[in-house]
């Protein structure tokens, strides 16, 4: 085998040590982030920069077509006026690796003048985003899978598996099934095959038709 590949697989046994690592620490916080998400009457925002940032995003993609409205605000943007968007019924969650990103810690003080929780994703329990948070979600990262331990790799992967698990766990809370994920997906295969009815393809005018006695040639 080569080293490239060792390398490889090296990588992906780390995330998958960081994941089964995750699991087995979960404890009632998640449980709590899931009791605070269901009894809102708003929506999730999601907001982090950088690395979490772009994971953000795809959590708050898989959240919204899950059934839990969802949707990422730019931390920086946020100071710009996309604060607006935001409602005080509405619960926010913020992600940031250190729990110390100047961004995403300057958000705290207006959140809470909003009157919104806030659910936070770190890899530090002490830090300032931990101790702001109404739920901390610890991803309990030792190291990243980067050979100098400092590209969020390990990280960002347990920090997207945390985020699906999120998802995962609202769907069945929410009792979402598939015709409502269809609802959400009419371009997507799943949303076809659900969808789609008899009359969306079958041809009701112009129909060619032919007699039973009609040659093969000829039909």
């Amino acid at each position: 085998m080569s080293d490239i590949n060792e390398t490889a697989i090296s990588s992906l046994n780390e995330a998958s040590s960081a994941i089964s690592n995750l699991a087995n620490s979960l404890d009632n916080s998640f449980s709590s982030a899931i009791s605070l998400i269901m009894k809102s009457e708003g929506r999730l925002i999601v907001s982090g920069m950088g690395k979490s940032g772009h994971i953000g995003k795809k959590v708050a993609a898989t959240l919204a077509s899950t059934g839990t409205p969802s949707f990422f605000i730019h931390p920086a943007e946020a100071f710009h006026g996309d604060l607006g968007m935001i409602r005080p019924s509405d619960i926010i969650l913020l992600i940031s690796n250190s729990g110390e990103t100047e961004e995403v810690i300057k958000l705290i003080p207006s959140l809470r003048r909003f009157g919104n929780k806030i659910i936070s994703i770190a890899n530090a329990p002490d830090s300032t985003l931990a101790k702001n948070s109404d739920v901390y979600l610890n991803i309990f990262v030792e190291k990243e899978s980067c050979p100098n331990n400092l590209a969020p790799t390990t990280s960002t992967t347990v920090t997207l598996a945390l985020g699906d698990a999120l998802a995962v766990s609202l769907m069945k809370e929410r009792n979402f099934q598939p015709e409502h994920f269809a609802a959400f997906h009419p371009g997507g295969s799943l949303g076809r095959q659900l969808l789609t009815k008899v009359r969306d393809e079958m041809l009701a005018q112009d129909l060619p038709f032919v007699s039973p006695e009609t040659p093969v040639d000829e039909v």
